[in-house]
């Protein structure tokens, strides 16, 4: 079987998954678009859930890679707080699409528990960060999941406007939105 196959099959699911949604996307509309047979894609993947978990898991640790490897923990909190927006901002720069995938997906009954399991991973990357703001009193008293839920979402929402064209993507529009996250976190 062709490498070159099970990529086009990947790409295209991506991209649909991505703009229309698990539920929107059929395998014959992913079969389409990949130009593969609809049984071809069954040669590679025992069905649509273990396509979009094999997509999940790729890109999910592609992102905690891309955001966490090498990462300098000993910095200072808030210098450590822009590293981490900064790496996640190229990460949505070079992988827009994937970002907005990920996103749609990151909460879906469909995931198996390998595709759960990295979620979490990430996420408690994260919660350990605003723990540990808390223990210095650094961050508001505040459960490290509320202040995660805030940060990422304001991220996302600002991805999404970017992506959208709605705001434009700039280097000083990215520093404020930054800069009024760890504001809404800080005590």
């Amino acid at each position: 079987m062709s490498k070159d196959k099970r990529q086009a099959i990947l790409d295209a699911a991506l991209e649909l998954f991505a703009d229309r949604g698990f539920h929107g996307t059929s395998v014959a509309l992913i079969a389409q678009k990949a130009q593969v047979g609809a049984g071809t894609i069954y040669r590679y993947f025992a069905d649509k859930e273990a396509l979009v978990n094999v997509l999940f898991q790729r890109w999910k640790q592609a992102m905690g890679e891309a955001v966490l490897s090498g990462m300098d923990r000993s910095l200072p909190p808030r210098k450590l707080f822009h590293e981490i927006w900064r790496r996640l901002i190229e990460f949505s720069r070079k992988y827009p699409k994937q970002l907005m995938f990920l996103e749609f997906h990151h909460h879906a009954p469909y995931l198996d528990e390998e595709s759960r399991m990295l979620e979490r991973q990430l996420k408690e990357e994260f919660h350990e960060f605003f723990e540990m703001c808390r223990r210095q009193e650094i961050t508001k008293e505040a459960p490290p999941d509320i202040l995660v839920a805030l940060v990422t979402g304001v991220f996302i929402s600002l991805e999404k406007a970017f992506i959208n064209a709605e705001i434009e993507p700039t280097p000083e529009n990215e520093a404020l939105v930054e800069e009024l996250c760890w504001e809404a976190v800080r005590r």
